[in-house]
């Protein structure tokens, strides 16, 4: 650990410095850097690694703004969300931390759950807001609210965003399925839920989208949230644009969507393939391209760095796959919430057209990256230092993105729905239960004459149908004890 972080301390020295001009040509004029990059994180709720188009041979929706990412930047194909669900990688993402080192070892937070984020953590937005960042976010918070529960939106919903680093923030307190039902702007409740609104049936039901029964706020429409996200990030870059354009901009945009309730707007109901949640892909696909349409307006564009991720796998079942050649995670298997593959590998798209020239730009790699990476390379691509204690769980990749450096983080950890524990490394990858742990029955089986845990070999495996726990049994037993490091190592 001591080598890498030395390496990346002098890589970020290295790829800084042709950001300083004059130093060796003008004499009596002093360097001059560049600010700092805008920085974009566009988080994705329930999109799998399969549905972009042109990543792999069995998505049948037409995601053409991803794809602009994908051309004019870079696709990480070995991505991982630190959880198969959304509280736990939210989380990990802004923290840099696994979630399952606070209270919460298994499961999601609710509409009125208090906030899971320390007060005194450093995060990606604090850290940036420190360094002179104007730091927003729009969408779905989902990190609790308040100190102690149940939320009071009645009061201010403090601690939260504002508490967490951002200096603006707008959105909704949960996924798009939980109640209460109403947006919050910075810590005040836009209007209070003061009706109640009865459940709803699932679009794959024949229902207009799951929901649960609960309190909503007058006028609150489930089917207007992901357009009204759309809204405020694009005012968000225009602001900024307007008003404070000497200083550089993070913009955290947490889409509620491809998550259930699936309510796509009626110009993209035409699109076929996938049913409704594909229709909805490619309303979120659109989405995507407002903020990329404002980005070029304002012209932003050259020196944001932009990325494209999700909190997790598609919730795509195994009916759904039997009723549709569409392949929401790719041929990797499980789903939303598992241990397996399809639970926590996510696409990753990077864009900054600054710093990735053209000879590297439309190019795959397969680096092993965790979502908990991104507050450690996107501090490192503003130019700044991670303090000491943060980030503990996260290994900055910017050598990856600026020149395609490789193998920085050797291992990762794996978190499934229930509580149960993966570990990853190089091509194996060892599973500390049986079952899927999540979504996909058997969630777990108690072993009997046979192995523990499941042992794979992704290379040769790649869906996971193979179990080597016996065989290679040296290999599961290394595996465990790294882990059982991890989770024992302090991480603050």
């Amino acid at each position: 650990m001591r080598c890498r972080s030395a390496f990346n301390a002098i890589y970020l020295l290295l790829a800084w410095l042709p950001l300083f001009v004059g130093c060796s040509t003008l004499v009596g004029h002093p360097p001059q850097a560049v600010r700092a990059p805008n920085i974009v994180v566009i988080l994705a709720d329930d999109l799998g690694s399969g549905d972009l188009a042109d990543t792999t041979e069995r998505s049948l929706i037409p995601t053409p703004n991803l794809a602009r990412i994908a051309a004019e930047g870079l696709r990480f194909t070995d991505a991982h969300s630190p959880s198969a669900v959304c509280t736990p990688t939210r989380y990990g993402l802004l923290t840099g931390r696994y979630a399952w080192r606070t209270h919460m070892r298994q499961g999601v937070l609710g509409g009125r759950s208090p906030a899971l984020i320390e007060t005194t953590r450093p995060t990606l937005p604090s850290i940036l807001a420190a360094a002179g960042y104007r730091t927003s976010g729009a969408g779905k918070w989902h990190l609790g609210l308040q100190s102690s529960g149940p939320t009071d939106y009645s009061k201010p919903l403090d601690p939260g965003p504002t508490s967490a680093g951002f200096e603006r923030w707008w959105g909704i307190p949960a996924s798009l399925d939980m109640a209460p039902y109403l947006y919050f702007e910075d810590a005040r409740a836009v209007a209070q839920p003061t009706e109640k609104i009865q459940g709803s049936a699932q679009a794959r039901k024949g229902g207009r989208g799951f929901w649960r029964g609960g309190a909503i706020a007058p006028g609150f429409r489930h089917e207007q949230v992901l357009p009204d996200t759309a809204a405020r990030a694009v005012a968000e870059i225009e602001r900024h644009h307007e008003l404070q354009p000497a200083e550089p901009l993070f913009l955290y945009v947490a889409l509620s969507a491809p998550h259930t309730p699936w309510m796509p707007a009626k110009r993209f109901q035409t699109v076929e393939g996938a049913g409704v949640y594909g229709q909805f892909v490619a309303h979120v696909d659109a989405v995507v391209g407002e903020i990329l349409d404002a980005l070029d307006r304002t012209g932003m564009t050259d020196d944001t760095l932009l990325l494209f991720t999700s909190d997790n796998g598609a919730h795509w079942t195994a009916s759904d796959r039997q009723q549709f050649e569409h392949r929401a995670n790719g041929n990797w298997r499980g789903q939303k919430a598992d241990i397996h593959e399809g639970g926590h590998r996510v696409p990753l798209l990077v864009r900054w057209p600054d710093r990735i020239g053209s000879p590297r730009r439309g190019e795959s790699n397969d680096t092993l990256i965790g979502l908990t990476d991104l507050l450690p390379t996107l501090v490192a691509a503003a130019g700044i230092e991670v303090p000491a204690g943060a980030a503990p769980d996260g290994i900055s990749f910017l050598p990856t993105i600026v020149a395609g450096a490789d193998g920085l983080r050797e291992s990762i950890v794996h978190h499934s729905l229930d509580g149960m524990f993966a570990f990853r490394q190089g091509p194996w990858k060892w599973i500390e239960g049986l079952g899927s742990g999540g979504f996909t029955a058997p969630k777990r089986i108690q072993p009997s004459d046979g192995p523990s845990g499941q042992l794979y070999h992704l290379e040769d495996d790649p869906g996971e149908l193979n179990n080597l726990a016996t065989t290679h049994a040296e290999v599961a037993e290394r595996l465990q004890r790294q882990l059982d490091q991890v989770r024992l190592r302090e991480a603050p």
